[in-house]
């Protein structure tokens, strides 16, 4: 979270807002809350202009951080492919020219030309290419949706409107108007994100188990139960975090990479330098030709080639595109390339020793610096994916698709990299348990490889409707990219799948236990949004309380929390019941967490008078990213809702007297705002009259305004709620600022709903099972609300309410 707002912050932005001269033209009445906000016509990003030096620096430690995975697979590809031995010298061409031309077209031509493309505001990932979806498609399953979201920064993005296409209009109509096609989506989206954890399982297993057999003087348990130690080792150092051990990362995975291309080389000046025939494709048809369904089964080991792939798009938010595609292109591609043909050229001499090819083509001065740099690159590898499963578990936390567990940034210059805990130990349990079963490299990659091409399966369908529906390309090359790849991993998908009794169980195991965990609690979460809308308070109710005798106003600022982001929620006229007594200013707090990575601070806080003014009630929507960290200390929030809704109150009173008091001469640059009552969200009356402004020109150094939507564009959309007497409009804003400031002094007290959910009587059996048991277990034995949201304990008040869905 950024720094909090100052006293000095707020003199500046004071007087700012005093320099500002609103244009008469170019306001407009607009309700942010409930009609359709402005576009946003520029939306900075990753992808900024940034110098060669930049660019060619993040190039190199992309290498240390992204390709660890697909860069130790040359320790494993041949032996998992030639499971029993090679029994036609021809088959290593064959097999040779599988690898280059599956390199090309997946990592090289599919992932680093096109799906880079289809990055977040810099962001990769499944969770990526479903927010951009989102953005787009009104494809989101919680109907939390406001206008004024439109103009987070980032949040629209703008097409050309001359590449319009029916095709894109009749995509986005279906997905929106229809519920099954919201669902397949969000389903999809889990079940990728399920099995990039499964590969954060699998991952650290296969490359210590590959990098760690090649002591041959180790028996096969001794080699298992030496991977496990160092596995343990590995997740006990976790909550140190990447960030620690960063700077070595890039140096050794490119030591790595001069090894295998120098070993590489050696190989094939040494024994066969014809093996550059496999780029002739008909090599692949005629090893088919020769083995057949033999042939097909063995595509299950020639795809750990490409292990690791998804990690470039994943990773993306750290680096840039363009420096990925240079890294890849520039050094990773060209390395495994002569890497695998100098494997190939040794076996042409030497087929007898495919079970152990990496270490046994190693030139002997060379065995054992290649062993240590071997070891130091898996683990670097199981480190990269380790912590991309911790990224897509807080993805999934945010937007309410996993329960509350900690999450630990463990680094203030990388915002990306966090630690949780209790997923640590779970991983390290599952690794434990999955090297010790299995055992050798050839069983984890019968598991290994469904995980990564399901993974990619998914990508293709994903990045397909993106072209579609966001990039409006034409159906010939839609088709063209989606049946060129979709054939391609459908075939390595139904290899893999051949052995699903030896070992592909795993991953899809593991996903459907991780997808029943992240559909029950997002179904249950979004079960509780629908009930709390459903039976939201009347706006009539706040009214009635004004006017209530018994109710008390105690000192201090109340902060109520509630998943709506308008109407005021049923837990309210609940603590009322059981403390009949409100603070001097009470604000309705709704945590919502928007399909994009990162929200600015000065866009987080939206605001709302709610009821009367005299009453001192407001709602406010604190807008955070999927990458944001709510783990902020108490005081710094406080002091940032605060000065922010000091910052909107003035600028109400402002507003209010420009509006009322009209343009005193023709070259006042002032506007006449227009009053007018509007309907509340239940379809009641509103108790006051609201007036709505939209300034379309102000200066770019106001960045303490708090209703200014998109800074970067000068464009802000602001809402006043007024009651009451507007006669004298200016004064009293000065004296409210302090009122609320004299409030917080007096206390901040946290106000808690304890909702137990609880499926109807007469409910389905299994639905019962889902919120009664499932539900509730998840809820009791993961984190509560107020940890998650760095409240503290002794400012905490609690009321319990039970929700039927």
């Amino acid at each position: 979270m950024a720094q909090p707002a100052t006293e000095e912050g707020n003199l500046g932005a004071e007087k700012g807002m005093n320099d500002r001269k609103v244009s008469w033209g170019k306001l407009r009445r607009a309700d942010s809350l409930n009609l359709e906000a402005g576009k946003l016509s520029y939306a900075p990003s990753h992808a900024s202009k940034v110098t060669w030096m930049v660019t060619l620096h993040l190039a190199f430690q992309s290498i240390g951080v992204v390709y660890g995975d697909i860069g130790t697979s040359p320790l494993y590809v041949f032996s998992s492919t030639f499971s029993d031995g090679i029994k036609n010298k021809e088959d290593i061409y064959g097999v040779l020219s599988l690898i280059i031309y599956t390199l090309i077209l997946i990592p090289l031509i599919k992932y680093v030309f096109i799906v880079l493309s289809a990055n977040d505001n810099g962001d990769g990932g499944t969770f990526a290419l479903y927010s951009l979806i989102c953005r787009f498609a009104k494809i989101s399953l919680i109907p939390n949706q406001q206008a004024e979201d439109s103009q987070v920064s980032n949040y629209r993005l703008d097409t050309p409107s001359n590449r319009s296409s029916r095709l894109a209009h009749k995509v986005k109509e279906k997905l929106e108007n229809s519920k099954p096609a919201k669902m397949a989506m969000f389903l999809v989206t889990i079940l990728g994100t399920s099995m990039v954890i499964g590969d954060g399982v699998l991952t650290p297993s296969i490359s210590v188990l590959s990098a760690v057999g090649g002591i041959s003087a180790l028996s096969q348990d001794a080699i298992v139960g030496l991977s496990i130690a160092i596995l343990i080792i590995l997740f006990s150092v976790q909550r140190f975090g990447t960030d620690k051990v960063g700077y070595t990362f890039a140096p050794i995975v490119a030591l790595w990479f001069a090894f295998i291309s120098g070993i590489g080389l050696y190989n094939l000046f040494k024994y066969n330098l014809g093996v550059f025939r496999a780029f002739n494709p008909k090599y692949i048809i005629d090893y088919f030709r020769r083995n057949g369904k033999d042939g097909w089964i063995s595509l299950g080991g020639v795809v750990l080639c490409i292990t690791g792939t998804e990690a470039m798009f994943a990773d993306l938010g750290h680096f840039s595109v363009r420096s990925i595609q240079i890294s890849f292109s520039g050094i990773v591609f060209p390395a495994l390339v002569v890497a695998y043909s100098g494997q190939a050229a040794y076996l042409t001499k030497f087929p007898e020793h495919v079970g152990n090819t990496f270490y046994d083509c190693i030139p002997g001065p060379l065995y054992w610096p290649t062993f240590v740099v071997a070891v130091g690159a898996s683990i670097i590898a199981s480190q990269a994916m380790i912590s991309g499963a911790f990224s897509i578990i807080s993805q999934s936390l945010s937007l309410g698709c996993f329960p509350r567990v900690k999450v630990v940034h463990t680094s203030a210059k990388y915002e990306g990299q966090v630690y949780i805990p209790e997923v640590n130990y779970m991983l390290m349990a599952a690794c434990v348990v999955v090297t010790f079963a299995f055992k050798t490299t050839e069983n984890i990659g019968h598991a290994y490889g469904i995980a990564v091409v399901s993974v990619m399966v998914i990508t293709t369908g994903m990045v397909a409707l993106i072209m579609s529906v966001i990039w409006k390309r034409s159906l010939w090359s839609i088709c063209l990219f989606f049946v060129v790849f979709i054939a391609i991993e459908g075939v390595y998908l139904s290899s893999v799948l051949y052995k699903f009794t030896q070992g592909g169980y795993f991953p899809l195991a593991l996903s459907g236990f991780l997808m029943s965990v992240m559909g029950v609690w997002h179904y249950v979460h979004r079960q509780r949004y629908m009930f709390e809308l459903s039976n939201k308070v009347p706006s009539e109710y706040l009214a009635d309380l004004a006017k209530n005798p018994a109710i008390n106003r105690v000192p201090g600022l109340g902060l109520l929390y509630s998943e709506l982001v308008q109407g005021i929620p049923p837990i309210f006229p609940h603590f009322i019941s059981n403390i009949p007594s409100v603070h001097s200013v009470l604000i309705f707090v709704s945590i919502k967490h928007m399909p994009i990575s990162k929200v600015a601070v000065e866009e987080r806080f939206l605001f709302r008078q709610v009821g009367l003014r005299e009453q001192r009630m407001f709602r406010c929507v604190v807008r955070y990213g999927y990458k944001d960290s709510m783990a902020a200390e108490p005081e710094e929030f406080e002091r940032q809702l605060v000065g922010y809704l000091k910052e909107y109150i003035r600028q109400e009173r402002l507003m209010l007297e420009i509006g009322d008091s009209g343009p005193p001469d023709a070259d006042a640059e002032v506007a006449n705002i227009q009053h007018s009552s509007i309907l509340t969200s239940d379809g009641g009356k509103a108790q006051s009259k609201e007036t709505y402004i939209h300034p379309v020109e102000s200066p770019p150094e106001q960045q303490a305004d708090p209703d200014r939507r998109v800074m970067s564009s000068g464009s802000i959309n602001t809402v006043i709620s007024s009651s009451g007497d507007l006669s004298r409009p200016g004064e009293g804003a000065e004296e409210e600022m302090q009122f609320v400031q004299r409030a917080m002094e007096r206390g901040v007290v946290y106000l808690l709903g304890e909702s137990e959910v609880v499926a109807e009587q007469n409910s389905s059996i299994f639905k019962q099972i889902v919120v009664n048991y499932a539900y509730s277990f998840l809820r009791k034995n993961f984190r509560q609300g107020e940890k998650v949201m760095a409240i503290p304990r002794d400012r905490l008040l609690r009321v319990g309410m039970t929700y039927e869905i």
